[in-house]
């Protein structure tokens, strides 16, 4: 009988660590809330960006209370209150928000690193939910909205195994595929996409990496748990050498309803510091023939180089209720990251060494 990979969950001032533990996705599909995942490096010597994973998860929290509250509270549980607006911004939010998750993680994480083998990673999902019941009674009593010390929020803590891909390595490549339409707004990273994204899954091909998203049939918005780039050959005299300045670096901008992945930025801050062209503009697959090299960027995988891209012969094929009944046209790249790619992968991982949250 296989061995399960410890399960390590931080809950309502509870750690579980048993067989029975479900898997992240089982936990996230069935809980509400805003939620960020990182991981370990370097042989658990410490977090990757964990600084930008806190602030994008009180950014989310702030736009579902904003916005969509049900998928912070939970569904039907928000209609009979008038919930005052909320800003990313608001020290009092910053503060409670960080102070949650760090003591939560302080909570599970050293078991998890003592529990753990040697050379394996860390993966780590902090989820936020709103506790409705507490909300009530502050509104009830007349607290201030902003002072949530009183229990408004709920944190959990789950932690597993990650085993990182080496970059680089021939067969190591993202199989890619475009199955289905982009999500109404990814401003927030919030745990009902979990559920939502799994019709997706009839689509996808058997050696399928990661499935993209395209509203028109044309233009890639971004994988159901990455973003997506390519690297475009200028179509001019220019562009017969092999700089990097014969290139343009293309991924959606955010107004196209994309996560602004943590990943996602550090690949933007990456081509604006070394001079290498970038456009946030939604790659467009009437224009693969001059992509040159793809990649899609997350914060477990951080950048993996593509090596083939499908896309469906009719977009009204993605109704079929699988891949076998879809026919596919196929973009093969070279084997092995391109030039650009790892350009770009090489800074990334300089600036995960300096920006991460260690543990020792």
């Amino acid at each position: 009988m296989a061995t399960l990979s410890p399960r390590f969950l931080f809950s309502k001032g509870i750690v579980s660590q048993s067989a029975n533990t479900p898997s992240v996705t089982s936990f996230l599909e069935t809980h509400p809330g805003a939620y960020t995942t990182s991981r370990t490096h370097k042989d658990a010597s410490f977090v990757l960006f964990w600084e930008r994973h806190l602030k994008r998860l009180v950014d989310s929290v702030a736009i579902l209370y904003n916005s969509n509250p049900q998928l912070l509270f939970g569904p039907n549980k928000t209609t009979s209150l008038s919930l005052p607006s909320l800003s990313s911004n608001s020290p009092l939010l910053q503060s409670e928000v960080r102070e949650l998750v760090n003591s939560s993680m302080k909570r599970v994480l050293p078991i998890a690193l003592k529990e753990r083998s040697e050379g394996e990673e860390l993966s780590i999902t902090a989820l936020v939910s709103g506790n409705l019941e507490k909300l009530s009674e502050n509104e009830s009593e007349g607290l201030d909205h902003e002072r949530f010390g009183n229990g408004v929020f709920d944190v959990s803590i789950y932690i597993g195994t990650y085993a990182p891909t080496v970059f680089g390595i021939e067969g190591t490549g993202a199989h890619l595929a475009v199955v289905g339409r982009g999500r109404d707004d990814a401003s927030a990273k919030y745990s009902d996409w979990v559920r939502i994204r799994k019709s997706l899954e009839r689509l996808r091909p058997p050696n399928g990496t990661e499935l993209l998203l395209s509203n028109d049939g044309d233009r890639i918005l971004e994988g159901t748990v990455s973003n997506f780039f390519v690297i475009c050959r200028k179509d001019n005299d220019e562009a017969k050498g092999r700089s990097m300045h014969c290139f343009e670096v293309q991924t959606a901008p955010i107004s196209d309803h994309v996560l602004p992945g943590i990943t996602r930025q550090l690949v933007i801050e990456v081509c604006l510091s070394k001079g290498i062209p970038f456009r946030e503009v939604a790659p467009s697959w009437s224009e693969s023939e001059f992509w040159a090299e793809a990649f899609i960027t997350s914060s477990l995988r951080l950048l993996q180089h593509a090596e083939t891209f499908s896309f469906p012969s009719s977009w009204e094929s993605l109704n079929s209720k699988s891949w076998e009944e879809i026919s596919w046209k196929d973009k093969h790249f070279e084997e092995g990251p391109g030039m650009i790619t790892t350009i770009i992968q090489k800074e990334v991982m300089e600036k995960a060494a300096s920006e991460g949250y260690f543990l020792s």
